[in-house]
């Protein structure tokens, strides 16, 4: 859903966000897209793995991701350069760590 969102109306996220929506910015989220249908991807492909080496691998990276996006979205907002419409990305990206941190602690 987020990559649709990203590749089909990204200018709906950046009028949330109060960012310029220039060619730019188009680029940048198209390209974002591509790498939120594969992440999405290995998630769905993945969802029902046993504890492993590589569930815990995906697990980390994606705590990593999520907890930096919502750190930089709360930054933005702290230097002027995103309105508060960030903040709902913030908390997204803060409930999907904090889910990946309670997957790689899972015990199944």
């Amino acid at each position: 859903m987020l990559a649709g969102a990203w590749l089909l109306a990204p200018h709906i996220l950046m009028n949330l966000w109060q960012i310029e929506s220039n060619d730019v910015a188009m680029l940048l989220s198209r390209r974002s897209a591509a790498l939120f249908l594969g992440m999405g991807l290995i998630l769905w492909l993945s969802r029902n793995s046993p504890k492993s080496a590589a569930r815990d691998a995906i697990a980390s990276g994606l705590f990593v991701a999520c907890a930096g996006l919502a750190l930089l979205g709360g930054y933005e907002f702290a230097s002027g350069r995103a309105g508060p419409g960030i903040w709902l990305a913030v908390a997204v990206e803060a409930a999907l760590a904090a889910a990946f941190v309670t997957a790689r602690s899972a015990t199944q």
